[in-house]
């Protein structure tokens, strides 16, 4: 199944920053070329001509980068730079002019692993030499510079790595692995001792014991990092990838097992992160398979793997989604293709996000923890794609977030710039890519502060230009799951993270196709960190991860019917304990902002959304305590207070920055004068706060709805307003009406809104609150409503005979008289529907007809 779209990319927009920030953490040039010259061994080095010279042969788990150069003599120097003290080091000296290939330093520094091309075919052939092996690997004792051991003697190509025990660990043994062009791995365990005068030396005098890791593969790439080695064997029709772990107690294991469904019997052995060898890699490059495995801190596992194409002006590069059991294969057209490029695409590991980087034509940050839906993942092109310091394609991820330019001899730090993100968050027309600007602003960035405010303040001047989403539903959900999760294991399993149930738009210039594969096979056991987070990924894939988030179906349907038992002045033991997990939650909310609250909320009783806030803490707890039973009621309390307060923050956040950007004060609630273009602009951005809460069934702070009725009354004219209140957008709250009937003077305009105001409210609501208008006509309101009730009453009653006259005025009104005889009797049968209100009776409906009537007349009543 995919997505498929083909239309022509636009060009980047002029001005935009470039994403993708590289800090140079190291270069040849400015770390290296001045402390050899210092020492008199920088006069052989031409750099510019012959990059062979000086180059990066590996980078180790502790920062240490090895490199190597020719001296004066044209001997071959090996050195070492520390990135954390900033220092070079003078590691070994061959009195000989050769081509390091692979060469790795143990964490001591005690030995040194060294392989080497001893002479090219045409040395061999004119000296005579076919019988010496063409690759030497040595091992050889550097503290101090000692014996060498010669650990092969080969025809094919050799790579070393030693394995790095934790940091700060010394340890008497050292474990090297060397991995060979004829496709297999060996693990040579080196047992040293210390002599006199802290000499290191090893304590083999025979053969140094080794041992088989792999055999038949096609693919390796080393994780220096967290000491991984993953590899692939090749099969029939697909290819299997496995992955050994190294353990700080020297032990390891196979621990992984995951069937690719790609053919690679043919290709050339291809090694990531095994040293760089300048002159064969890039030989090598257009032949071997362009292929690389990477983890995230979530448990993320991915493969990223760039594939040929027929087609001219076409690239095509897969990631296997290993963690979710699916992959996804994109095909873009290039724009352009100059002939001396290379067609490959190169990856990098940003943890949350994946590169996929083509110099000149694009930039795809793959999201790896929400891959399913495309606009969760930036594509960029043009200005918006380039990096100014990676101009081809020779480049390695050695850790996460690293960049290591081999040909240049540079290792970045890379990073997602945050001011750029914004600047094309603003400047974007399409919804995906506005989506995926703010998917990583909000979760990868988990933005606070200035950031949270600029995005609030996007939102605000875009909230009609996002046709696909709501931006004000995306901006509460993944700020609640960027903030609730990395708190508790497994809870990024069951809350949302998206409003966007589907998505189905396209990425402009993109071919996108999904297909579903196999999940990897898991062997550990008491393993923590990454491989308890993977196996966690895969047991929830199994169980149809989507099913896991909670979402609101049952909310809603409860709030509704809870909400006519409010009604009908139903309570029940389930509704106080409803409005008591309300109460915790204003409660805790306080703990959460103790700042002065610049916007008027949190100032009122709002018994409708409290009830929500009370459901939405009752079944959120409950849907925790399904699934992650292990983490105790207690704590699953507070991550359920924590959330529903966190959420009213956010509106309050949303509320409390629009108000700030426009000036606003805090005594809004005034209706003698007409609001201002700010205060407009506040009621739209609180209309579609309204609109997204109503769509995820979220509750609201208490005073929202007043807050808005009142500047609504402020900013709509009389028909708009009131048709606002009749579609549910504005609802009538009593503080706002209460103020409202008190504050406004009766002239003609204000007698036709009061009245208009009056005519809609609720039942309960108008008993409460239009006692506060002394008005004739708020008067006759009252009376019609108080003989309605009365006549209702009659039909149960069954009243047959009027009482004794009880006129409080002398008119001879027949009608009238009737009418009054009539409900004082059910007055006194015990029907007197206004019971807390004692002005409210029969002698009051008798007095407000008559006058009601003298009116009509044009009389004078006295």
């Amino acid at each position: 199944m995919g997505a498929r779209g083909g239309a022509r990319r636009r060009p980047g927009r002029s001005g935009a920053g470039m994403l993708l920030h590289l800090l140079p953490e190291f270069d040849l040039r400015r770390d290296v070329v001045p402390w050899l010259a210092a020492r008199g061994w920088a006069a052989a080095l031409d750099t510019s001509e012959n990059s062979s010279v000086l180059y990066i042969v590996n980078v180790e788990r502790n920062g240490k980068i090895i490199y190597t150069w020719k001296g004066n003599q044209r001997n071959t120097h090996i050195g070492l730079y520390d990135l954390q003290t900033k220092q070079n080091e003078h590691l070994y000296m061959f009195e000989r002019d050769l081509r390091i290939i692979s060469c790795s330093v143990n964490n001591e520094r005690t030995l040194l692993a060294v392989s080497f091309h001893q002479y090219t075919e045409e040395e061999r052939v004119s000296q005579l030499l076919q019988s010496v092996s063409k690759y030497l690997t040595l091992l050889i004792e550097i503290h101090p510079i000692n014996n060498v051991r010669v650990l092969k003697a080969v025809d094919s190509c050799v790579r070393v790595q030693f394995l790095y025990p934790l940091e700060g660990r010394s340890t008497m043994e050292s474990h090297l692995l060397v991995v060979s062009e004829d496709k297999y791995i060996e693990q040579f365990d080196i047992h040293v001792v210390a002599e006199e005068e802290h000499k290191v030396v090893i304590q083999n005098s025979g053969q140094i014991p080794k041992a088989r890791v792999a055999d038949d593969l096609v693919w390796a790439q080393w994780d220096m990092m967290e000491q991984r080695l993953f590899y692939i064997v090749p099969k029939e029709s697909r290819s299997t990838l496995k992955c050994v772990q190294f353990y700080p107690d020297e032990n390891s294991n196979s621990i992984l097992e995951s069937n690719l469904d790609m053919s690679l019997n043919d290709t050339q052995l291809k090694l990531v992160n095994f040293g760089y060898d300048y002159c064969q890699d890039q030989d090598v490059a257009s032949k071997s398979l362009n292929l690389q495995v990477f983890t995230s801190k979530a448990g993320g596992l991915c493969v990223c793997c760039s594939l040929a194409s027929d087609i001219p002006d076409e690239i095509t590069y897969s990631v296997y989604f290993l963690h979710k059991g699916y992959s996804k294969t994109f095909t873009v057209s290039l724009e352009r293709r100059e002939s001396h490029q290379l067609k490959e695409v190169a990856f990098m590991s940003l943890d949350y996000y994946v590169a996929a980087y083509l110099p000149g034509q694009f930039l795809h940050l793959l999201n790896i923890q929400h891959p399913d839906l495309l606009c969760y993942s930036l594509f960029l092109t043009g200005e918006d794609a380039r990096i100014d310091m990676l101009q081809n394609c020779s480049t390695q991820s050695p850790r996460v977030s690293t960049v290591l330019d081999c040909c240049v001899g540079s290792m970045y730090a890379v990073s997602i710039s945050d001011s750029a993100l914004l600047q094309f968050l603003w400047n974007s027309k399409q919804d995906s890519e506005r989506l995926a600007a703010l998917h990583c602003a909000l979760l990868y960035f988990r933005c606070t502060g200035d950031l949270e405010m600029q995005i609030i303040w996007w939102i605000s001047k875009n909230l009609s230009t996002c046709h696909s989403f709501d931006p004000i539903q995306e901006f509460i959900i993944a700020s609640l799951y960027c903030r609730m999760c990395p708190e508790t294991p497994n809870l990024d399993k069951l809350l949302p993270y998206t409003s966007l149930l589907d998505w189905i738009g396209i990425i402009r210039g993109v071919t996108c196709a999904t297909d579903i594969i196999s999940l990897p096979v898991l062997e550990f056991q008491n393993s923590k960190g990454f491989w308890e987070k993977l196996n966690s990924n895969l047991e929830s894939v199994k169980y149809a991860e989507p099913h896991l988030h909670y979402h609101n179906n049952v909310l809603r349907r409860e709030w509704r019917n809870l909400s006519e038992q409010i009604e009908e002045r139903t309570t029940t033991a389930y509704l106080r304990n409803v409005f008591e997990n309300a109460r915790k939650v204003l409660s805790h909310l306080d703990t959460l902002d103790s700042e002065e609250r610049l916007v008027p909320l949190f100032q009122e009783e709002d018994y409708q959304q409290q009830l929500l806030m009370g459901l939405m803490v009752a079944q959120l707890k409950d849907h925790l305590m399904r699934h992650l039973q292990y983490v105790g009621k207690k704590k699953i309390d507070q991550i359920v207070l924590d959330y529903v307060a966190n959420l009213l923050n956010l509106v309050h956040r949303i509320m409390k920055e629009v108000w700030r950007r426009y000036q606003l004060h805090s005594c809004i609630l005034c209706f003698d004068e007409r609001g201002s273009a700010g205060e407009f602009a506040v009621f739209h951005v609180m209309s579609r706060i309204l609109e997204a809460a109503n769509g995820m069934c979220m509750p609201l702070p208490p005073g929202f709805h007043t807050l808005h009725l009142g500047l609504g009354v402020r900013c709509l004219p009389l028909h708009t307003l009131l048709h606002y209140i009749d579609i549910g957008v504005l609802h009538l709250t009593e503080t706002c009406v209460r103020k409202l009937l008190k504050d406004l003077d009766d002239t003609e305009k204000n007698e036709k809104l009061k009245l208009s105001i009056v005519m809609r409210l609720p039942e309960a609501l108008g008993l409460k609150v239009r006692q506060f208008w002394n008005h004739p006509i708020n008067a006759n309101l009252i009376a019609q409503k108080y003989v309605k009730l009365l006549l209702e009453k009659l039909e149960k009653r069954q009243c047959s005979r009027p009482l004794p006259e009880r006129l409080s005025v002398p008119m001879e009104f027949l009608p009238l008289n009737y009418l009054t005889n009539m409900l004082a009797e059910i007055e006194n049968q015990g029907g007197h529907p206004y019971e807390k209100r004692d002005h409210v009776n029969v002698r009051f409906v008798e007095e407000t007809a008559l006058k009601h009537t003298m009116m009509l007349l044009g009389l004078k009543y006295s």
